[in-house]
């Protein structure tokens, strides 16, 4: 078994973290995402939490799966603090899948105007 520097397990983190946050503005579940790219549930939570490392041509599938580049994967590395995700990242995300989940555009405009109050705009 090869043993990986703590950089490159960040990396792999950061990189099973960008798949997580994509399939999530997606709307995707882990299961669609595995099937659509033709391996388990279980596999994709593997590489979502950096259990099992994301190989070339698995990264390759994954973005076409998920309509970004590959390069997508690899935005903020190399930058201070880039291995974790930005403070409100995972609010954003959060906040926008549950917004695409309302059914009810009357309800989504309402909270659209919430937003731009609160927002000072």
């Amino acid at each position: 078994m090869t043993k990986h520097s703590p950089a490159t397990e960040r990396i792999d983190d950061y990189v099973g973290t960008r798949i997580r946050e994509r399939q999530i503005m997606l709307g995707l579940t882990q299961s669609h995402l595995a099937k659509a790219i033709g391996i388990t549930y279980q596999q994709t939570h593997k590489y979502e939490h950096g259990i099992n490392r994301v190989s070339a041509g698995r990264l390759y599938e994954i973005a076409r799966a998920l309509d970004v580049p590959i390069t997508y994967f690899y935005e903020g590395v190399g930058g201070a603090n880039s291995s974790e995700p930005a403070p409100r990242q995972h609010t954003i995300i959060e906040l926008a899948n549950n917004f695409t989940a309302i059914q009810n555009e009357k309800h989504q405009e309402v909270l659209r105007q919430v937003a731009r109050i609160l927002a000072g705009r």
